[in-house]
């Protein structure tokens, strides 16, 4: 090839490449805010009221493990997941573990939210959760949606749908 086209060759090259945008630092990537509901996104802030009538606010959770579970009285697979939790709640609550119900109410209730969580035996807070709630969290894909906090009020899981009670235990004893 002749001089002068490699020349050109080179020219050419070198000002495609000024022209590119830099690839980001591993910095900047790092830097990026994480979405609501993503792993690694902060517990929201929030202050509710539960079915009885008791405050229920984010601010009273910061150091505790918390186990955050959207429910409906018309999803089957909340039913089964709720009672394993008044388990978990039962055995690890005096080391730091908190679970918050937030109820869906999309649909009409199957039966009256109170007479639900007494039959199953749920005493912990249950509060309904209005759209800007479920928007604070991220949005809600599918009931149920399980979120699991550290004691820092970092997201580490994020299940939608049915999962057995073991595998929040296993994931629980880690953040205890």
């Amino acid at each position: 090839m002749p001089r002068r086209n490699v020349l050109m060759l080179a020219l050419a090259g070198i000002a495609l490449a000024a022209r590119q945008q830099p690839a980001e630092s591993p910095r900047a990537v790092q830097e990026k805010p994480i979405a609501r509901g993503e792993v690694g996104s902060p517990l929201p802030e929030f202050s509710l009221t539960d079915l009885r009538g008791h405050p229920v606010r984010s601010a009273d959770l910061r150091g505790k493990v918390v186990l955050i579970d959207f429910w409906a009285t018309w999803c089957g697979p909340c039913k089964k997941e709720m009672p394993g939790y008044q388990q978990l709640l039962d055995r690890y609550g005096p080391k730091g573990f908190a679970v918050i119900g937030l109820k869906f109410d999309t649909m009409k209730d199957t039966e009256d939210p109170a007479q639900f969580a007494k039959r199953l035996g749920i005493r912990y807070p249950l509060v309904v959760a209005s759209d800007t709630v479920k928007e604070t969290f991220g949005g809600i894909d599918g009931l149920p949606t399980t979120l699991l906090y550290d004691r820092q009020g970092v997201l580490r899981t994020n299940v939608i749908g049915f999962e057995y009670t073991s595998t929040f235990e296993e994931d629980l004893k880690k953040l205890l």
